[in-house]
């Protein structure tokens, strides 16, 4: 068993962090913009490949190396696949940190919106080959979508059975949803509906997009700009619990609202 130390690098912002090397040793830079980098690399060689990418993405004056050169050992095309991890997208990322653990990625922090963080989980993917594993951890910014997790405070939308007419019930959610939405001025959002697994599958999706649409239209007709809006029907894909109990199942019959790009 070869005991030397495996690669592990670690790269911060204050903004954003960000970690790459061998041996996982962290870092945390006070200024704004700037980036912190840590680890163990096997030579100087590797060392100023990983610098020059990052200066070429962050700027000459915005990049602190704190990495150290030591006996680690290096899976085959490291340094190559963590240059291909270095990119602009990176910048979108807000209080997080990229960690490259041999073959593990580890990438946390905040986006504005669920496009961005799609989008740098795939292009990390499509970077990276099948023996990586990538954990992402990347999160809205919490700020607008607590307005809307707030608003909405766990309880369901309701509609007619087995139908997409808004019950009173729902009706009046809507209405405090659409009166903080207004406040968020030009976020998109995305709604997408929920059935429980009960009936065949075509027909919990055609249900569960009638009332994503429903809801969408609601929400115009309450001033909410449509082309800001998409409707999505996720059926009972996606459950928040299991569907073995009717307490469940109720749980599962849901609208959910996300901000995106």
């Amino acid at each position: 068993m070869n005991n030397l130390l495996k690669m592990s690098l670690v790269v911060r912002l204050a903004v954003l962090p960000l970690l790459m090397g061998c041996g996982a040793l962290w870092a945390q830079s006070a200024v704004p913009g700037q980036v912190v980098i840590s680890g163990t690399v096997p030579d100087d060689a590797n060392k100023l490949a990983i610098l020059t990418r990052l200066r070429e993405v962050y700027g000459q004056d915005n990049v602190v190396d704190q990495m150290s050169v030591g006996a680690v050992v290096m899976p085959p095309n490291w340094n190559a696949y963590v240059q291909k991890l270095i990119t602009p997208n990176l910048r979108l990322i807000n209080k997080g940190q990229l960690k490259v653990d041999g073959n593990v990625v580890s990438v946390r922090g905040e986006v504005a919106n669920e496009a961005q963080r799609q989008q740098i989980a795939s292009d990390m993917a499509g970077s990276l080959s099948p023996s990586y594993i990538i954990n992402n951890s990347l999160r809205i910014n919490a700020s607008d979508q607590e307005v809307i997790d707030q608003t909405l405070a766990n309880r369901i939308v309701e509609f007619e059975v087995g139908r997409s007419e808004l019950t009173p019930q729902g009706q009046a959610i809507l209405d405090e949803m659409a009166a903080s939405l207004l406040k968020l001025k030009s976020q998109k959002l995305e709604v997408i509906g929920h059935t429980d697994d009960r009936g065949l599958p075509a027909n919990n999706l055609a249900l569960s997009q009638a009332r994503a649409e429903a809801v969408k239209a609601y929400f115009a007709s309450k001033g909410l700009d449509p082309a800001l809006i998409s409707a999505f029907g996720a059926g009972a894909t996606r459950p928040l619990v299991s569907n073995a109990t009717g307490e469940g199942r109720a749980r599962n019959r849901r609208i959910e609202f996300r901000l995106s790009q």
